[in-house]
């Protein structure tokens, strides 16, 4: 059962993929389909005996790589983190894929597809199942991979093309600092398996090295490099530029990849690695900064965004800040929680997307929508209920793992706690704001769109509103049933497979946080979802004359451009590696240096050699007979030298002075 759960999908994408043909349009989708579901109720049993029972699990597959001391096997490890991803990723794959069947029913190319999902389910679970980083790294570029053949499968479209190679290219940055950073524990600890790092990283906690010609202490180098790499996986501020333009492919690309599971990898490593990072208390707090900027400036930018996948994208990027800050507070536990519940959601969030651009002719503009709540009821209600799991709403479940974020950064009582908590707070009003601001554009406001589209808009029907009504489940209930099982008071559910020191654990402290602080961000977060629904109902007049003010376009330029990111990076960073490349790396270097000390300046030099001593064929036989004697003196000359100071000087200068002599020589005789 522990070796079918990865593999159901590998034999889901050899079918689908391979013989896609034989098994027919209709049998490929419904046998991938098949796979996963298996997956999922295997991935059920398995969290009933690891988490419930307490049975972690270890699967050895065989040794995989073996050269002296550089052991690895191929091999599984199941504790509580893994059964809780597992859950996850097969239980949002399975209903992708059961959604993709009716979604993309109109391409020519849906086993292509299905095998694609497949895949990246597959490498997703060994990213996941993995006991050692090396095979991480492997599912974690297994999964770069198949979101490039994924964002890309429309690939006629040329902003599907620039998008799957901008997240291709971004991601390779935390992909080599990941590399990087499992290399240096190899050669520190002399293994990349987890259980023995863990072991031997109290005894390293104060190990220095030297790393470009500075000195840091080891682990903290160490997480350095493995945060880097979460951070281009995970989409945090300063590589997550990728992430909204991945909307490009199909929307059930966008729900699998980008909302529940691919981008979520980075919170799952610094997960793993708690480890870790337990013993790096000063980068902890970086990393909670980080996050918590994130969280605040993807809230801003979603707020004037026009596209609805963009916007829901944002929102992303924004609760993976939450989950990354909370991780740096060293309140893994919650992190991995809001991880699994934001899944569930936002799969309902972008699905529901998908339901909304088939019914009114592939339109993503939200300024061409409105009035759709009428003619799409049911899938209004899922986009309701996604909306308002997002924010926080009580009682649904958002709400028991995001307000529980913000309680446990309060209650840390230090300034990366305090400036989460604000900054975290504030992002929850933005994130009322824009998720209210998208109901209304979509579903409330009077009709903008074409008369042609609006009017024979249609809800969606069979498959997808059974995709759609299962997800809705899990984002009512799965928080207040979780809660207290993955982080109620007292609970031990992750027991090992997330270590957190004794001085950072704070659960207790957050249950005495003061009501106000309490409840703010719940207050804020109904505060921002009136406002929105009050001024993009009542007062559009208002909202076109702020955005007209000086200031508005101001603001409204500088949040719909998305903080200028994407301008810094191509006009900026972009430009001069496209100058240095041309100017300096192939004009000077490739084609200067490299050619002139290489095979084409050698090949000059013994061409015009050549046609010197060519000149020097006069046909004289006092001339030949002048040439050797200077030849002879010349080199009896070096032999008496030789002997003289050969003790003393090294025969290397000789040979420095014959070619200098030769080349002066050349020079008399040209000028």
């Amino acid at each position: 059962m522990y070796t079918l759960l990865p593999f159901l999908p590998l034999i889901s994408f050899f079918s689908a993929g391979m013989f896609g043909s034989f098994v027919g349009f209709q049998g490929a989708p419904l046998l991938a389909t098949g796979c996963l579901f298996i997956s999922f109720l295997t991935s059920l049993f398995i969290f009933y005996e690891v988490a419930f029972v307490g049975c972690f699990s270890y699967v050895k597959m065989g040794l995989w790589i073996s050269s002296e001391v550089f052991l690895i096997d191929w091999g599984f490890m199941y504790d509580s983190l893994t059964a809780v991803m597992c859950c996850v990723v097969t239980f949002i794959s399975c209903l992708v894929h059961l959604y993709s069947t009716d979604y993309m029913s109109h391409d020519p190319h849906l086993p292509r597809f299905m095998s694609y999902l497949s895949l990246f389910t597959f490498f997703m679970l060994i990213l996941i199942t993995a006991e050692n980083y090396i095979q991480m790294f492997i599912g974690w570029e297994g999964v770069g991979l198949c979101s490039y053949l994924l964002i890309n499968f429309w690939f006629t479209r040329i902003q599907a093309n620039k998008a799957a190679i901008k997240a291709m290219l971004i991601n390779r940055i935390g992909d080599f600092s990941l590399i990087l950073g499992a290399l240096i524990l190899f050669d520190y600890f002399k293994t990349v398996d987890y259980a023995s790092i863990a072991v031997l990283t109290p005894y390293l906690q104060t190990k220095v090295i030297n790393f470009l010609n500075i000195d840091f202490n080891l682990l903290t180098i160490v997480g350095i490099l493995l945060f880097i790499g979460a951070v281009g996986k995970s989409a945090q501020i300063g590589l997550h530029t990728w992430l909204p333009d991945a909307m490009e492919g199909p929307t059930p690309v966008s729900a699998l990849i980008h909302a529940a599971t691919m981008v979520t990898a980075g919170v799952f490593l610094i997960a793993r690695s708690s480890f870790l990072y337990e013993y790096t208390p000063n980068l902890l707090g970086y990393i909670a900064f980080l996050g918590a900027f994130t969280a605040f400036c993807a809230s801003t930018i979603g707020l004037l965004q026009n596209d609805l996948k963009r916007v829901i994208a944002y929102s992303t990027c924004s609760q993976l800040g939450y989950m990354v800050f909370i991780c740096g507070l060293s309140n893994y536990s919650a992190g991995i929680f809001h991880l699994a519940n934001h899944a569930f959601f936002k799969a309902l969030l972008f699905l529901s997307a998908g339901s909304i651009i088939h019914a009114i002719n592939d339109e993503q503009d939200m300024r061409k929508m409105g009035g759709l709540k009428s003619l799409l009821p049911f899938t209004y209600s899922m986009v309701i209920i996604g909306s308002l799991a997002l924010i926080g709403f009580p009682f649904l479940t958002g709400f028991y793992s995001k307000d529980l974020i913000l309680e446990l950064a309060y209650s840390k009582y230090s300034w990366a706690g305090y400036f989460s908590y604000y900054l975290g707070s504030f992002g929850a009003f933005f994130t009322a704001f824009y998720s209210m601001r998208l109901l209304c554009l979509t579903f409330l406001c009077r009709p903008f769109g074409h008369r042609s589209v609006i009017g024979f808009a249609y809800d969606a029907e069979g498959i997808i509103s059974f995709v759609l009504g299962i997800l809705a489940i899990p984002s009512i209930f799965i928080g207040f049933y979780g809660k207290d099982l993955i982080v109620g008071l007292g609970s031990d559910f992750f027991k090992t497979a997330i270590h957190v020191s004794s001085s950072h654990i704070n659960v207790f402290d957050s249950e005495f946080v003061s009501l106000g602080y309490k409840i703010l961000p719940v207050c804020l977060s109904l505060f921002g979802s009136f406002l929105a629904f009050f001024l993009y109902n009542f007062q559009f007049k208002f909202l076109y004359q702020l955005k007209m003010s000086f200031f508005g376009k101001i603001i409204y330029n500088y949040l719909n451009r998305k903080w200028f990111f994407d301008k810094v990076y191509n006009e900026c960073v972009g430009q001069f590696f496209f100058k240095f490349g041309y100017n300096t790396s192939y004009k000077f270097m490739d084609r200067g240096v490299f050619e002139l000390l290489g095979p084409t300046g050698l090949s000059i030099f013994i061409t015009q050699v050549a046609s010197d001593l060519y000149k020097l064929q006069t046909g004289y036989l006092y001339h030949y007979t002048y040439s050797i004697l200077i030849a002879f003196t010349f080199l009896f000359g070096l032999k008496e030298i030789f002997l003289i100071f050969g003790g003393v000087l090294d025969f290397r200068i000789f040979f420095l002075a014959f070619i200098s002599i030769f080349f002066l020589n050349k020079m008399i005789v040209k000028s």
